[in-house]
């Protein structure tokens, strides 16, 4: 299967998810080229943007897993092209 370049976007809504989510990204850690954060302490909420690299079918499942975490919502955006 062809690999894609993408980003996927996570909108934190229960911080106390963090070790949960840390997790997950961990296990696709071969997928994941870059991560960039940013909590908004004073309204309890994150945004984690990752940039990744990969099969759609093991995108999907990243992105997947994170948004069945209560409290967790994903997005993912991929090239159309190899």
């Amino acid at each position: 299967m062809e690999k894609r370049i993408g980003t996927v976007t996570l909108l934190i809504l229960d911080r106390e998810r963090s070790s949960e989510i840390n997790s997950v990204i961990s296990e696709f850690a071969d997928i994941v080229l870059c991560r960039q954060g940013l909590p908004f302490h004073d309204r309890n909420v994150a945004v984690i943007s990752l940039i990744v690299e990969g099969n759609p079918d093991r995108i999907n499942a990243l992105t997947g897993r994170l948004g069945r975490l209560g409290g967790v919502q994903s997005k993912a955006v991929l090239t159309s092209a190899s």
